[in-house]
């Protein structure tokens, strides 16, 4: 069920921002289950390849987010993030579809990258708020995985645009 409104109370940017921590722990854990099934669906050696790199980044990511728990003087905690579910749902569409396998690969792709545009909004407020908030060392591993995400982003536009896009546009 999709809450359209919600009961969080938000008295600070404090609040705001373990919110959004918890959010983003929830993000990555769900995101640690769904991308093996993203490579092992993959067709591209190239884009197995990436998607088990992120796969160990994403791993990091999980483990900054404990580390700002820690700094903030909180317990690793998730807070449910619909919106994650969601598009690892329609991930999940890409992985069981069947067909050519080369626009199989474009399709994961295309999943993937709903995914890293998702992460990149949060991880760029998360990173804003701690900023505003005098939480240096909690910006600092926020925007190293903001700039992880966008790399990871970039990089599945090369694989797309290379090699999988045209590949696809031949089946």
């Amino acid at each position: 069920m999709i809450k359209l409104f919600t009961s969080t109370t938000f008295n600070s940017l404090d609040d705001l921002l373990l919110e959004q921590i918890q959010d983003l722990y929830d993000a990555e854990k769900r995101l640690i289950d769904a991308l093996p099934k993203m490579a092992d669906a993959s067709h591209s050696p190239q884009l197995q390849s990436a998607f088990r790199e992120h796969l160990r980044q994403t791993e990091g990511h999980a483990r900054r987010l404990e580390q700002i728990f820690q700094q903030l003087g909180k317990q690793p905690e998730r807070e449910t993030c619909e919106a994650m579910k969601g598009l690892i749902e329609e991930g999940e569409e890409m992985v069981h579809a069947e067909g050519d396998p080369n626009v199989k690969d474009a399709a994961l792709i295309a999943a993937a990258q709903r995914v890293e545009h998702y992460e990149i909004a949060g991880y760029g407020s998360a990173r804003t708020f701690a900023e505003r908030l005098g939480q240096r060392q909690a910006a600092q591993l926020l925007e190293q995985t903001l700039n992880e995400e966008k790399e990871t982003d970039k990089k599945l536009t090369q694989i797309a645009e290379q090699s999988v896009n045209l590949k696809a546009q031949r089946a």
